[in-house]
């Protein structure tokens, strides 16, 4: 009779825990994080595996408040010692985050965006002289500032259909890193995208000043050359009437 009362009371926990459970999946999933952990914080510490999974993953990405990687990986132990192959699996995840830290490391803080401006998008700014007082030099000049502004809104465009930065995160690496670290590395591709979309507009700038300045100049000359080319040549046809 105890041992059928012992099952019974078994079966009405396990119903219990089921309930709560399924109470704390429902809050988690509403994104009411606070209410989810302490239900979930009160199955694990009842020896429940699911809930003790559900809670690592909560401190894995922070949605327990903070991340505490420790903390997780203590609670996926436990269940993974009970069965539970998905805190295998997280396991196994914190196993791989240490085996690829650098690569982690890399797109929170160490991604430059040189492949952004390098290849067909590597564009480099023609020195532009004061002046051009030939045909040759004005043609080359044209023609090397036309094929930078060119590369120039290619360049752009190739930026712009790159935001955000984080999409260039390998998906396999994305995965492996917690909220903390993707917000960090949301944060700094966000600060470099800014970069270098203000270092091509500086750059931009120069360049243009530069191009009017010389425009302006050449121009100026060239009104000039022609003026005295023209005095030059009336000049000569009066004294060639002078002459007969």
């Amino acid at each position: 009779m105890k041992t059928k009362l012992f099952l019974a009371s078994l079966l009405l926990c396990g119903a219990a825990f089921a309930g709560e459970l399924e109470d704390a999946n429902a809050l988690f999933e509403k994104k009411d994080y606070a209410a989810a952990v302490k239900i979930y914080t009160r199955l694990a510490n009842a020896g429940n595996p699911a809930a003790q999974q559900a809670l690592g993953q909560m401190y894995f990405y922070g949605e327990a408040g903070e991340v505490d990687e420790a903390r997780a990986a203590a609670l996926f132990k436990k269940a993974a010692a009970k069965g539970n192959k998905i805190a295998a699996a997280s396991l196994e995840m914190i196993d791989q985050r240490a085996q690829r830290r650098k690569e982690i490391d890399y797109w929170i803080s160490g991604y430059d965006g040189e492949d952004l401006k390098s290849g067909e998008f590597r564009c480099v700014t023609p020195r532009i002289p004061a002046m051009s007082k030939i045909n040759a030099d004005i043609d080359r000049i044209g023609a090397a500032v036309a094929a930078w502004q060119e590369c120039y809104n290619k360049f752009v465009t190739n930026l712009n259909e790159a935001t955000p930065l984080t999409k260039r995160i390998p998906p396999d690496i994305q995965k492996l890193m917690n909220k903390e670290e993707m917000e960090k590395s949301t944060a700094y591709l966000t600060q470099l995208h800014s970069n270098l979309s203000e270092e091509a507009k500086v750059s931009s700038k120069l360049l243009l000043a530069d191009f009017a300045a010389w425009r302006s100049a050449t121009e100026a000359y060239v009104e000039e050359h022609n003026k005295m080319v023209k005095s030059a040549k009336k000049d000569s046809y009066w004294a060639d009437k002078k002459i007969q």
